[in-house]
């Protein structure tokens, strides 16, 4: 039977990767675990790039903040190529719950945080479904098309590259936490700490990061590949990386920026910040002797970065280094902020 949360490797080699459809030559990236994105050649000099991903609607977080979960979070897979998304398709099964009040808010705010990222809503499928009672309302698929040297997908770090994460662990996390159960969090916590971690919200996205690599790369092939941060969290996202790559990986976990914000309302919520999810970081495989640049780049824009180690080869194992001892780096199938929002909800937090 299958977890709650995405499917674990073993069970994508077996199941997915098998069967998947008709082979296409122009087909250069295809389903692969721990890549964010299909890469189709389209000629000589252009490829498309295409991500999907479920859309969010949560009536506890609010139709404005879903309508940003839904746009950014497919926006922020195709920023990983270091080009910014075109096109939007989405499916909505909506609940019987929704009135048209609330779904014509709902797709205002899609409509706007498109056309404030230039993405095209160019089709799809919106119906209503009986039972329908879940906080995923159907899915997008987000499509970028750009110069195909460009375009950078997640599986090509290689060994040597440092590893470099924008911004801080479980910004996502921490955020709708705290606007879905604000008065629990200022309660325990202080007004300040709650409002901080609210406003950590719209700083979700990371197109930002792929507009900086993307002119860094146009004359210095300084990163190689670039994965975001979602169910799994910093290290998750990191382990992802190095599987799909094919290659080991050394974290220093001292380096990775745990601000005191997330930790107070990870530690409320009992989670851990470096392995839940934390969309609005980027995670980065910078070519050795790179770092620097990067590093001033991302910073000149008031993005803040952080070398956290480096992938090695394979056969060095993907290890933590934690508390003075090298460990295993662990990867968790279910991402612990799921059982930490249910378990407020059914304690009656608010």
């Amino acid at each position: 039977m299958l977890k709650s949360g995405k499917i674990d490797e073993e069970y994508f080699k077996q199941v997915i990767l098998p069967k998947s459809g008709f082979h296409r030559n122009e087909v250069k990236v295809g389903p692969s675990f721990g890549v964010d994105v299909a890469v189709i050649e389209l000629n000589a000099i252009m490829s498309m790039a295409l991500t999907s991903d479920p859309l969010s609607l949560i009536p506890s977080l609010g139709l404005e903040e879903s309508a940003w979960l839904s746009v950014h979070l497919l926006a922020n897979d195709i920023a990983t190529t270091s080009l910014m998304p075109l096109y939007l398709q989405t499916v909505l099964n909506l609940p019987p719950t929704i009135s048209d009040k609330q779904f014509r808010e709902y797709w205002r705010h899609i409509d706007r945080y498109c056309k404030e990222i230039g993405v095209a809503i160019t089709g799809g499928h919106t119906g209503v479904i009986k039972g329908q009672n879940s906080t995923i309302s159907g899915g997008g698929t987000m499509i970028t098309i750009g110069p195909k040297d460009s375009i950078l997908v997640s599986k090509n770090a290689q060994s040597g590259d440092a590893i470099i994460m924008t911004k801080q662990c479980a910004m996502s996390s921490v955020a709708i936490l705290a606007m879905c159960f604000p008065e629990t969090v200022e309660n325990k916590l202080g007004k300040e700490v709650a409002e901080l971690a609210k406003g950590l919200f719209y700083q979700t996205s990371v197109l930002k990061e792929a507009k900086v690599i993307n002119q860094i790369n146009q004359t210095e092939r300084a990163v190689n590949a670039m994965h975001d941060v979602t169910e799994g969290g910093v290290l998750g996202a990191v382990f992802e990386m190095a599987v799909a790559s094919n290659l080991g990986v050394l974290i220093d976990d001292s380096m990775l920026n745990k601000t005191e914000v997330e930790q107070k309302v990870c530690g409320l919520f009992n989670i851990d910040p470096r392995y839940c999810i934390g969309a609005g970081s980027m995670i980065m495989a910078v070519k050795q002797g790179f770092e620097p640049l990067v590093l001033v780049k991302l910073r000149e824009n008031n993005i803040e970065a952080t070398v956290i180690g480096k992938f090695v080869e394979k056969g060095n194992g993907r290890k933590l280094i934690e508390q003075g001892g090298i460990f295993d780096l662990p990867y968790f199938e279910t991402d612990p902020y799921w059982a930490a929002f249910f378990e407020a909800f059914k304690n009656g937090w608010k």
